[in-house]
């Protein structure tokens, strides 16, 4: 019997040190993500069914700079006049095929995919900043002008918890 419980004690211990380990960064279904580089506060949404991350912005253009593709936008959220208003530029990272739903498709449209020009961007939520890959597309028939999709979640080593919102609290990254 001692020794039964000696094993099952030691076995504890080792699944325990595993688990620290491997802690994961608890983030509710909705948190404030601030754009560093933007000086922007926005509120997200984080959704694992998405791979990429999307932000809001209108009148994308595609242009080429030495040689290389970059793109040029206007940010299309509610809050900072100077910043909506504001014409931004980053380099093309790539070209992302988004998945279509059914419901975004006018009658006859057989296009399962739409096109969107993605861009980096360092993002701040609670205390991580991270480095993340950005679609651009117009948001604003949504409640929320920034999605963070899996992809970007894996890099914050995130985990969602849909039974909280803004639990990570005012972007804070040193």
């Amino acid at each position: 019997m001692k020794v039964v419980l000696s094993a099952l004690f030691a076995s504890a211990m080792v699944l325990s040190a595993e688990g620290m380990a491997e802690q994961k960064n608890v983030f509710g279904l909705n948190e404030k993500a601030l754009l560093t580089d933007l000086d922007l506060v926005l509120p997200a949404k984080l959704d694992t069914g998405a791979e990429t991350a999307s932000l809001s912005a209108q009148n994308i253009r595609i242009f080429q700079r030495g040689g290389s593709s970059w793109v040029r936008f206007q940010l299309a959220v509610d809050g900072d006049a100077d910043k909506h208003d504001q014409v931004l530029v980053r380099p093309l990272v790539r070209i992302s095929q988004i998945k279509r739903r059914a419901g975004d498709m006018a009658e006859g449209e057989s296009e399962a995919y739409t096109p969107r020009p993605v861009i980096h961007m360092q993002v701040c939520m609670g205390r991580i900043r991270q480095n993340i890959e950005v679609n651009l597309t117009d948001r604003t028939s949504f409640d929320y002008p920034f999605l963070i999709g899996s992809e970007a979640l894996k890099d914050f080593d995130a985990v969602v918890d849909p039974s909280l919102k803004f639990s990570a609290g005012a972007p804070r990254c040193a």
